[in-house]
């Protein structure tokens, strides 16, 4: 008998299910990496390390997508969408999901202030659905995963499906607000993310196969024993997709497309099972 607290099975008995979180972000001041940070100033080696995922870096990970024969959920911030419309319309237009990430990266948002928050998510929605040619996102991660407690009933208010604003399972599940069930996606990623495990830990490339390979192989072996679960690799464009980082990358993708009974599929595609699932009883 199982000891994990949850009986779940996923399409087709796939021993594991596996998504490609992507990440398209934008900044007022300053990215994630920078040479010499001035606070609150505007930083323009910073931005421009960040507009290397429209010059260089989306169009390699979208030739690699492409390559793999994978499709991947995008988190988008409002700002990037509104700048650069023509990559977030390239990535839908190759079949990729678009996801809200808030407006602009390096802005967190205020806790103690429901109305912008809300106001926040409708400019997003707005701008996501603009630069999609029409398709709205039914997706929210927010920037830093630093949501409040009205998050999942703003979100399910504006016709989102899911959230992922959450680390405490490697399966998704779901919570009723307000609004009707929201699905949680929860962060299972962070083991497998290029600015937490490259870029932030200044680690070589190999570190992200290493991790990848260990993590696919024990939930691998635990849905062999029938309780599969969930994970995924992130790749922000203007990290992974550099050269030095989109070998180990394709690396990771081909190990998991060499096992059998593995479900490759949008953070839609999930978190639409998980509520079928959840809520048939």
């Amino acid at each position: 008998m199982s000891r994990y607290p949850r009986n779940w099975a996923w399409p087709n008995a796939a021993k594991i299910a596996i998504s490609v979180n992507l990440a398209f972000e934008w900044f007022h001041r300053q990215s994630q990496y920078t040479q010499i940070s001035v606070p609150g100033a505007k930083d323009p080696f910073s931005l421009s390390y960040a507009e290397y995922a429209v010059k260089s870096g989306g169009p390699r990970i979208l030739d690699l997508m492409d390559e793999l024969e994978l499709k991947g959920s995008m988190s988008t911030s409002g700002f990037a969408a509104e700048v650069f419309p023509r990559v977030v319309k390239d990535f839908v237009d190759a079949g990729h999901e678009i996801v809200g990430h808030g407006w602009a990266n390096d802005e967190p948002r205020k806790n103690d202030d429901p109305d912008a928050e809300l106001a926040e998510i409708r400019r997003c929605t707005a701008a996501l659905t603009a630069a999609s040619g029409g398709v709205q996102p039914v997706g929210w991660t927010s920037p830093g995963s630093a949501g409040s407690e009205k998050t999942l009933g703003f979100l399910k208010g504006e016709g989102y499906l899911w959230n992922g604003d959450d680390a405490s399972d490697d399966l998704p599940f779901v919570r009723d607000t307000a609004n009707g069930p929201m699905v949680v996606m929860p962060r299972t990623n962070i083991p497998h993310n290029d600015l937490v495990m490259w870029l932030a830990a200044k680690n070589p490339p190999s570190v992200m196969f290493d991790g990848w390979k260990d993590t696919f192989d024990q939930l691998y072996a635990e849905g062999t024993a029938g309780s599969p679960k969930w994970t995924e690799i992130t790749l922000h464009l203007h990290m992974a997709g550099r050269p030095t980082l989109v070998p180990v990358i394709r690396k990771c993708l081909a190990y998991a497309k060499s096992h059998g009974n593995v479900w490759f599929a949008l953070k839609r595609d999930i978190a639409k099972w998980a509520l079928e699932r959840e809520t048939a009883n």
